[in-house]
């Protein structure tokens, strides 16, 4: 069998690899050594963080009622250019826009369109990545436009609940599935869907890494969480089904919505796994 976790050339295997490669000769799913950020790594990750997160605050000083989501890219990307940043998103597997702007049932991948205009009682989710010195970043926010209804106020909430119920499950040395298995929980309380078809992801040397963190499951399974790994956790919570279908009319193929047209809702943030438990690097 093939390991993924080696030490390298030459050097006598820490305590650390130890504690790895026990739980791998265990049968558990550990990390390769390149998803363990080196501390050089994990500042240019947090420098990129920064500059997300400024794109995120640019976006809520400026979003209201009766404005385009065009606008809405047109904002991120003047953002990233006046901070050396690049949008990640721009021509990612054919996808058109720097940013995913996606309102109501748009459970994520909406691209900004100078006809999309935000109207009152609108919920958006506008989700950007950022690459600075090469370097990733990713987070998402959820905004309401005006005054909504309170069901879709309430799973704005429940969904953001959901991303730092996810959070706290995560742990050093617990497991990816410790995660899905909390957001999960929690949505199922108030009858939401989880959506499965999509998930979080490694993230900070490319745009998605390894594990894929998915935001349904059992505890102890799926990949084992140790400090240095970085990873995004960005639950989808749909107010009715958790089935998604991409969009006929969406000419590039990226628009997924949720089947029984509900309301959908996603927050996200880039996380740093540390001793302590997760360390958030965008808001």
């Amino acid at each position: 069998m093939k390991r993924r976790w080696r030490c390298k050339p030459g050097e006598q295997p820490t305590e650390f690899d130890k504690r790895i490669m026990y739980l791998e000769n265990h049968g558990k799913l550990v990390p390769t050594r390149e998803l363990v950020k080196t501390p050089e790594q994990i500042e240019g990750i947090r420098r990129a963080g920064v500059v997300n997160t400024g794109v995120l605050d640019a976006v809520e000083k400026e979003i209201h009622a009766g404005m385009s989501t065009l606008e809405i890219d047109q904002i991120c990307r003047a953002y990233c250019e006046a901070n050396g940043a690049t949008p990640a998103c721009l021509d990612y597997e054919g996808f058109p826009m720097s940013v995913c702007t996606s309102i109501n049932e748009v459970v994520c991948h909406g691209i900004p369109k100078a006809t999309d205009i935000l109207e009152e009682g609108d919920i958006i989710n506008v989700d950007f990545t950022t690459i600075l010195d090469g370097y990733y970043a990713d987070a998402s926010r959820m905004f309401i436009i005006g005054k909504t209804t309170p069901e879709k106020e309430q799973l704005v909430r429940v969904a953001k609940e959901c991303l730092e119920i996810g959070a706290a499950a995560a742990k050093p040395w617990g497991y990816v599935g410790d995660i899905g298995y909390a957001v999960e929980q929690h949505a199922k309380r108030y009858h939401y869907g989880v959506v499965r078809d999509l998930c979080g992801h490694g993230v900070g040397l490319e745009f998605h890494e390894e594990p894929e963190v998915c935001h349904f499951g059992k505890k102890g399974t799926g990949m084992l969480l140790v400090p240095g790994m970085v990873f995004t956790i960005e639950p989808m919570i749909n107010m009715g089904t958790w089935r998604v279908f991409i969009d006929a009319d969406d000419p590039y193929g990226w628009e997924v919505i949720s089947e029984d047209e509900q309301p959908s809702a996603q927050w996200e943030h880039t996380f740093l796994m540390t001793e302590n438990g997760v360390e958030i690097l965008t808001y």
